[in-house]
C-alpha cells in the first residue's frame, strides 16, 4: 500500500496530533508500507489563499496508487476539492477551537461539515469524536474508525520528595488547553505549598500565551509558576519523574494523550471533562471537573495538594489503570487496518 499523508507543516511539530501521525506512519513503513508525508504552506486551520492554492497543487499532483490520508488540521484547505477517495485523520473538528470568534467557528464548521461527509473514511481518536463527528457533522457512522492513541511503557513517576507540591500541565499554550482556568484555580490555594510547570509551545498563538504570563503576574503567582516551553525526551521525562500531580483545565479533547502519559507513570490527575478527556480516568485515579467550573477544581487541586496520602491511593490506581493503555505498535496495527 502507497499512502500520501498531506498534513500542515512542519511535521516534526510538538503536539499531540502530530505525535500520533509520526507515530502512525512509522507503524505503516515498519509493516512495509510507502509512505509520503508532504507538508503543506500557508495557514491552517483557518485555510488563507497560500494554504488553499498548496492543497490544491499536492492534490492535483498525487500519484495514482497513492491513498490520499487527509490531517483534520489541514482539511479546510481542501474545501471545493473531491475528496470521495481520501482518508480524514479528525483528531478533533477545529471548529471547536475556542480561540475563534463564534462567526469564524460557524463558518470553519459548515466548511468541516462538507469535507468530511465526503471523505471514505474517518479516523478519531476516540468514541466520543466518532459519535459528535454522528451527531453534529453528519458523518456516516459506518464510514468512521476509531484508532485511539497508544503509550510506550515508561517509568513509574517518583515525585518530587519536597513538602512543595510540585503541580504539571503539558498543552499548547491556547485557549482550549485551558491554562488559564488552571492558573485561576491555583491562585485561590495561596494558604499551600505549591509550584506549577507548564510545559508547552508559545508558537501556535503567541498573544495568548503573553496573557498568561501575564494573567499570573495578576494573580500573583508568578514566582510558582514556569512556562517551560517545548520540552522533550530527556528533560521532559525530568519533568514527569518530579511531577507529584498531573492538572489540565481543558476545554475539549479529541482524547486526551498528556493525560494518558500521566496514567501511564503513575501519576494523579486533576481535570476537566472536555471532550473524550474525561472517559480516560477512572473515579480512583484522579478527579474530574466540568470544564470552566473553577470552585470545583480549586477544590480538587486542595484535596489532592494538601493529602500526601490521598495522592499516594490515586497514583497507584493511575498506574494500574496505565498499565491498560493500548500500546503503540497495537494501534499502529489498528490504524493500518483501518486505511484499507
Amino acid at each position: 500500500m502507497r499512502v500520501a499523508l498531506l498534513v500542515p507543516g512542519p511535521f516534526d511539530t510538538i503536539s499531540g496530533g502530530y505525535a500520533y501521525d509520526r507515530r502512525m506512519i512509522a507503524g505503516l513503513r515498519a509493516a512495509l508500507h510507502t509512505v509520503d508525508v508532504i507538508a503543506l504552506a500557508g495557514q491552517h486551520p483557518v485555510a488563507d489563499a497560500a494554504a488553499r492554492a498548496a492543497a490544491r497543487e499536492v492534490w492535483n499532483n498525487l500519484p495514482g496508487d497513492a491513498l490520499p490520508v487527509i490531517d483534520g488540521l489541514g482539511l479546510p484547505a481542501f474545501d471545493g476539492l473531491d475528496l470521495t477517495r481520501a482518508v480524514g485523520i479528525i483528531h478533533h473538528p477545529t471548529s471547536l477551537e475556542t480561540s475563534q470568534d463564534e462567526h469564524t467557528r460557524a463558518a470553519q464548521k459548515t466548511v468541516e461539515r462538507r469535507l468530511m461527509r465526503t471523505l471514505a473514511r474517518v479516523i478519531v481518536p476516540s468514541p466520543l469524536t466518532g459519535e459528535q463527528l454522528a451527531r453534529d457533522f453528519d458523518v456516516d457512522p459506518a464510514r468512521i474508525r476509531v484508532v485511539m492513541p497508544g503509550t510506550d511503557a515508561a517509568p513509574r513517576c517518583a515525585g518530587s520528595g519536597l513538602a512543595c507540591c510540585h503541580v504539571l500541565a503539558i498543552g499548547t499554550l491556547i485557549p482550549r488547553k485551558g491554562h488559564d482556568a488552571l492558573l485561576r484555580a491555583l491562585a485561590r490555594l495561596f494558604d499551600l505549598d505549591w509550584r506549577l510547570t507548564i510545559v508547552g509551545s508559545a508558537a501556535a498563538d503567541p498573544v495568548h500565551a503573553h496573557g498568561l504570563v501575564a494573567l499570573a503576574e495578576e494573580l500573583g503567582i508568578a514566582g510558582r509558576v514556569r512556562f517551560a516551553g517545548e520540552v522533550v525526551d530527556a528533560a521532559l521525562e525530568a519533568l514527569w519523574q518530579s511531577a507529584d500531580i498531573f492538572a489540565l483545565a481543558t476545554h475539549w479533547e479529541g482524547y486526551g494523550m498528556a493525560i494518558a502519559e500521566a496514567l501511564k507513570r503513575g501519576l494523579p490527575v486533576a481535570i476537566t471533562a472536555g471532550g473524550a478527556a474525561g472517559a480516560l480516568v477512572p473515579p480512583e485515579a484522579g478527579v474530574v471537573c466540568p470544564p470552566g467550573d473553577l470552585e470545583q477544581l480549586s477544590k480538587a487541586l486542595r484535596r489532592l495538594i494538601f493529602s500526601r496520602e490521598l495522592r499516594a491511593y490515586l497514583a497507584e490506581n493511575a498506574w494500574q489503570a496505565g498499565q491498560d493503555l493500548p500500546s503503540w505498535d497495537d494501534q499502529s496495527r489498528a490504524f493500518t487496518a483501518a486505511l484499507i
